[in-house]
């Protein structure tokens, strides 16, 4: 395996990488981009993988015609429902009767709504589901102090919380899409339970700079320090209500969205209206002083099915050339460069994305058997 080096943070950086993030990594091998796309979305695109050497790789999209008039007369409903989950309510969305189980996985601070222009499209091929991770979005956000000094929101945890959904609610294997702290979290999940995860899809996977393992000896007690300072004073919450504002998550997006004019205020109710429920900055400052746990590269090496990494070009939080390093790893059949992209591609490029990700679950669709009805 190849070394994977964090860089050093400074005081200022690691503030801000309280709500953004920033990375480790290696180098990366990419194949070569020649199969053909199995593209079964409406919505015309001329999406290319350039024929490159073994190395080096990137989907580019030099048109789309956009046909977002026409969506609703060729888009399956979106469905928003609830599961109970060890006594919890958890929110989901789904579309899509047919076809192989995709499960959408959001990233830190965000919730199924992110995946709101690739649910509807997916949903014309396949069974997918976009779920909110405990704490998150419209899901229950128990508070974590009220559990014993045991930590509730780990990858540890929401991976369960995946497998479990699979089992009880899709009963079927399924594809796992990750965004970000997401990309953790199927990993964890695909590791738990290898039998259920067909597929991992993971974007801009995010690579925890805070993690204590990353971290130089002599800044650890700074970081210490400061995680109790917000867990454990007003600070915290203080901290909390300065960013749960519409401006303030207005200029977040714009930082790590490449094309600021995909931030619209569709996207900053979406990301900001579930974070001021009650419990949402209990859940916040729980997560970022969260400097434990696996991180990617303890993950990959036990995964059993196959991975593809995409990547946008332009993530000002992860840089691609510290992403690379993960196409490197036996699991990881691509790692694709999406151009012009910065942290959640899925939201701003989904042109690119929706069918990245219909090609991936095409050639692996048969792959395996579905689990027997009712597991």
């Amino acid at each position: 395996m190849a070394n994977i080096r964090a860089l050093p943070l400074t005081s200022l950086e690691t503030t801000s990488l309280l709500f953004s993030k920033r990375v480790l990594v290696k180098n990366t091998s990419i194949i070569s981009f020649t199969e053909t796309h199995f593209l079964r979305q409406s919505i015309p695109t001329s999406i290319t993988r350039s024929p490159t050497p073994r190395g080096s790789g990137s989907v580019s999209c030099s048109s789309v015609a956009d046909k977002a008039s026409t969506l609703e007369d060729v888009c399956p409903e979106v469905r928003t429902l609830t599961w109970n989950w060890k006594g919890y309510s958890i929110r989901y969305q789904c579309a899509g009767t047919s076809g192989p189980a995709l499960v959408l996985v959001h990233g830190f601070g965000a919730n199924s709504d992110h995946w709101r222009k690739n649910t509807p499209i997916l949903g014309k091929s396949y069974r997918v589901y976009s779920i909110d991770l405990i704490g998150y979005g419209y899901s229950d956000k128990p508070n974590p102090n009220e559990f014993g000094g045991e930590p509730l929101y780990t990858f540890e945890t929401w991976g369960e919380q995946l497998n479990d959904f699979c089992l009880d609610v899709v009963k079927d294997e399924a594809f796992f899409i990750c965004n970000s702290i997401g990309g953790l979290v199927g990993l964890q999940a695909a590791v738990s339970k290898p039998e259920i995860c067909r597929g991992l899809m993971l974007i801009n996977i995010s690579l925890r700079m805070l993690h204590i393992k990353k971290q130089p000896l002599i800044g650890r007690p700074f970081i210490r320090s400061f995680q109790n300072l917000l867990r454990n004073t007003p600070v915290g919450k203080l901290f909390f209500k300065s960013i749960a504002k519409p401006e303030t998550v207005r200029s977040i997006l714009s930082q790590c969205y490449h094309d600021s004019s995909q931030v619209t205020d569709e996207l900053v109710e979406a990301i900001l209206r579930p974070g001021l429920e009650p419990g949402a900055v209990d859940v916040f400052l729980e997560f970022i002083c969260y400097s434990g746990g696996p991180l990617p590269e303890d993950l990959l090496p036990l995964v059993k099915c196959p991975v593809l990494i995409a990547w946008g070009e332009k993530d000002p939080w992860e840089p691609i050339e510290l992403g690379r390093a993960y196409g490197d790893f036996d699991a990881v059949e691509e790692f694709v460069v999406l151009p012009e992209a910065g942290h959640c591609p899925q939201d701003e490029k989904p042109e690119m994305v929706n069918p990245l990700i219909e090609s991936f679950v095409a050639r692996h669709s048969n792959s395996s058997a579905a689990l027997a009805p009712g597991i």
